[in-house]
């Protein structure tokens, strides 16, 4: 059957290219995920995420249909209710925190790096190297600094944050050897009967255990106190008993710093670009949460004077 033949209802989106529409049939429901931009990553690769989650007792959208020719796939719907719903009116609840840790060790644990595509292709799971970690802190000069800065203050700021960024890239400390969610926080995180599940999965890499750890502590999206930040660290130290807590600390405050600065750029970008303004609403958020990691950071040192210098009211 076509995709027109359904009578579908469209759900809320993201920032992707993505389109989701939810499918009643025969009192079940599914989610359809269109997508006829970026589809090879917005469709198969994620399926072949989904799969691997799956595969390893982790829940997460199982495909039931697809027609990639007519740009769409036909996945499970796993529900409504996120995380976010459980703690908008209680953002000090340890107990789904607590939960968010427990399934981002299961993620962390995952060994699995191949899988078959719908198209019966081998996938394997790219690493988060340097270059594409500082290709991300770049959509911050990309998109955010033409818009913040005068023609003559850009490009000397530019070329001062970048060799910054490489700097600290080079100063992470521990191995690019672990499953990496890449957008791991409480909006994409399923509860239903006190079960978790994951979506919006096609980003996944093998990279640093500390970046999915700051974006569920440091998420832009939902804020929390400084203690409350500290007791989910905590709790993903006693989870994590054999690392090295100095080199976790390090990575946490510098991967925090630049996811952060790589959200501004996408957020700017989605208001320039997509005319998706509800965005930008976040961005001070996302300077407080910049602020609170680079002054306790000897290597973030230099990183804080030079924003603080160009942008001394979004930093203070």
């Amino acid at each position: 059957m076509s995709l027109k033949e359904y009578r579908l209802k469209k759900i809320k989106g993201d920032a992707s290219f993505r389109q989701f529409y939810r499918k009643s049939f025969c009192k079940k429901n599914s989610i359809i995920v269109y997508a006829d931009k970026e589809k090879e990553k917005n469709l198969l690769v994620y399926d072949c995420i989904n799969k691997i989650l799956n595969k390893n007792n982790i829940k997460a959208p199982k495909l039931i249909n697809e027609n990639y020719e007519l740009n769409y796939i036909e996945i499970e719907d796993l529900g409504e209710k996120t995380m976010l719903n459980f703690l908008k009116n209680n953002p000090k609840n340890l107990k789904y925190f607590k939960q968010a840790i427990d399934l981002l060790s299961k993620i962390q644990k995952i060994k699995d790096r191949k899988i078959k595509n719908l198209n019966g292709k081998i996938y394997k799971v790219p690493e988060y190297n340097k270059k594409i970690l500082f290709e991300e802190s770049e959509l911050f000069c990309k998109w955010y600094v033409p818009s913040n800065l005068t023609k003559n203050k850009k490009g000397l700021f530019n070329k001062k944050i970048k060799n910054e960024i490489k700097k600290l890239i080079n100063k992470l400390k521990l191995k690019n050897n672990t499953f990496v969610h890449r957008d791991f926080h409480i909006s994409n995180i399923i509860l239903n009967k006190n079960k978790t599940s994951i979506i919006d999965n096609q980003d996944a890499l093998i990279g640093n255990k500390a970046y999915d750890l700051a974006s569920i502590i440091d998420d832009v999206r939902f804020k929390t106190s400084i203690k409350t930040k500290n007791k989910i660290f905590d709790y993903f130290l006693k989870k994590n008993k054999k690392i090295n807590i100095l080199y976790l600390k390090n990575d946490f405050e510098i991967l925090s710093v630049l996811r952060n600065l790589k959200i501004i750029g996408i957020f700017t970008r989605l208001a320039v670009r997509d005319k998706k303004y509800n965005y930008l609403k976040m961005i001070p958020y996302t300077w407080k949460l910049i602020e609170l990691r680079v002054k306790q950071n000897i290597n973030l040192k230099m990183l804080n004077k030079l924003l603080s210098d160009y942008f001394p009211k979004q930093i203070k």
